[in-house]
């Protein structure tokens, strides 16, 4: 396509602001976000993109023969999906190995993004799989089979509860508070039931699975790379999660009276 009118232009702008945005929302971090905003810009056919992100929204400009659009979206954090995100890379690459921009292109890339595969696993498996990791973890710590039995249940039960909650839209600091307080108060069991050797590995384990890893990694990564404000927003974000748990483990520990606690 040798020349690009200004509502092809438009349409490309919605394209990139698009995979930016679900990239955003779908745990990848700045500098993968940006090249594959504007890779995708390239590849439809402007001549460059420009791209700015903040922590709850992007800033995109497409120019082309000294004509730019510039559009600004709000977007909203969803739950990792490692499977969105290859997914989006392999649109854009497959944009790239095209022969030429064209008008069919631009339809057939925007077909793929209306065809991703949004998918998750039920939310029985993934809680299945989150409570053996936690027995798992209260095992390796010496925690005998009756131990590891009451933190698979607490961590079970604890994200069911998350999922429930996560999808019912509560606010996420909210949901962290209550899957703490839920996961404390059935691995807290072992104390007034005196089960097994240490009822410290049932609580400690029982909340493993609201560490945000994730987003301090990504956090990390963002500041290292250049992107300071949205790595501190992500920062920021991950400790007042991590408060949120500490709340929840708290108010779990003085309803059940609870005096001592830790390893």
């Amino acid at each position: 396509m040798t020349k690009i009118s200004y509502a092809q232009q438009q349409h490309i702008t919605r394209l990139c602001v698009r995979c930016g945005l679900l990239l955003m929302q779908y745990g990848a971090e700045s500098a993968v976000v940006v090249d594959l905003s504007k890779r995708l810009g390239v590849a439809l056919g402007v001549n460059s993109v420009e791209c700015a992100l903040n922590f709850n929204a992007l800033t995109l400009t497409t120019l082309l023969n000294g004509r730019c659009i510039t559009t600004t979206r709000d977007t909203i954090n969803q739950s990792i999906n490692v499977n969105l995100l290859v997914q989006i890379q392999q649109i854009v690459s497959k944009a790239e190995d095209a022969s030429s921009p064209n008008e069919a292109l631009i339809e057939e890339t925007e077909r793929a993004f209306d065809e991703l595969d949004k998918s998750v696993y039920p939310s029985w498996v993934v809680s299945l799989f989150v409570g053996g990791s936690c027995a798992a973890f209260a095992y390796l710590n010496g925690g005998n089979w009756s131990i590891t039995a009451i933190t698979f249940m607490a961590g079970m039960v604890a994200m069911l509860t998350r999922i429930y909650l996560s999808k019912h839209h509560f606010n996420p600091f909210i949901t962290v508070i209550v899957t703490a307080f839920i996961a404390s108060l059935i691995g807290a069991t072992s104390y007034y039931y005196d089960i097994g050797n240490n009822a410290d590995i049932a609580v400690a384990s029982s909340v493993l699975l609201l560490v945000p890893s994730f987003p301090l990694i990504n956090s990390l990564s963002d500041i290292l790379k250049g992107y300071i404000n949205i790595g501190l927003g992500r920062a920021v974000y991950a400790y007042m999660l991590t408060l949120s748990s500490c709340v929840g483990i708290v108010i779990a520990l003085i309803l059940l009276r609870i005096q001592h606690w830790g390893f």
